[in-house]
């Protein structure tokens, strides 16, 4: 995708953190229209308010299929795709009382994300390929123990992204993978990290979008880790192993 201008998106998780500054920075790029995606619509009033009828709120709960099947045969103007919604649990494999959590992750950051690729992927075909955006993590590269299952739901994403790449290239689709660090938002409220403002990210993504690039690795922290698992990432996977839950 050349440029987002006059474009039509389509952002889930969008009534906070980085799904919110996606709908903010696409907007201030230029996008014609962006379908806001959240399981409480109501939370999305400023935004439609703010922005003159180019933000369109959509109630959304991306574990429902079904659901997901009717708003692409409904948005058939969407061009760009951002798999943004998440959950962590915070929840290591050995501590974790049940497998609850990590199934809820898996549902949440895999399997919603991989539904709404195969809804919108003839969507996007009609309109010139478009693109798809997933928000992955550094613990999609190297398994954080403290979050054991949300780093293996996380690595599925980079899988997932990595597949449908291969997949929809022949129907001209840019599949962007997103690997960040602690970004500023309310699932990092308890991590005592350094963290990227959501906007910042979103932008890295959205030039990301317009100029063809595959991997963005959009805050300080992600592109140190990224060069540490590039030189050596035993030694990484070693240090980041350190991080076990209490």
């Amino acid at each position: 995708m050349s440029n987002i201008k006059g474009k039509v998106a389509f952002v889930t998780g969008a009534n906070r953190g980085i799904g919110r500054a996606f709908v903010e920075e696409l907007i201030a790029a230029g996008a014609s229209k962006v379908y806001a995606a959240a399981r409480d619509a109501n939370k999305l009033s400023d935004l439609v308010q703010e922005n003159e009828g180019k933000v369109i709120p959509v109630t959304l709960d991306v574990n429902q299929a079904e659901t997901i099947k009717t708003l692409a045969n409904d948005f058939k103007d969407v061009a760009l795709l951002i798999n943004n919604a998440g959950i962590a649990r915070f929840t290591s494999f050995m501590t974790a009382p049940s497998l609850d959590d990590a199934r809820d992750e898996m549902e949440t950051n895999y399997f919603a994300p991989l539904n709404m690729i195969r809804a919108f992927a003839p969507v996007l075909k009609e309109n010139n390929g478009g693109a798809i955006v997933n928000i992955s993590s550094v613990a999609g590269y190297l398994n954080f123990p403290v979050l054991g299952s949300y780093s293996a739901s996380k690595a599925a994403v980079h899988s997932l992204t990595q597949g449908v790449r291969a997949e929809l290239a022949g129907q001209g689709t840019h599949v962007v993978g997103v690997y960040p660090g602690p970004i500023d938002t309310d699932m990092t409220a308890s991590v005592p990290l350094d963290k990227t403002a959501p906007n910042i990210v979103a932008k890295e993504v959205l030039n990301a979008v317009e100029n063809g690039i595959e991997d963005v690795y959009p805050d300080p922290m992600s592109v140190d880790f990224h060069a540490g698992f590039l030189s050596d990432p035993k030694a990484l996977e070693k240090q980041v192993g350190e991080m076990l839950p209490e």
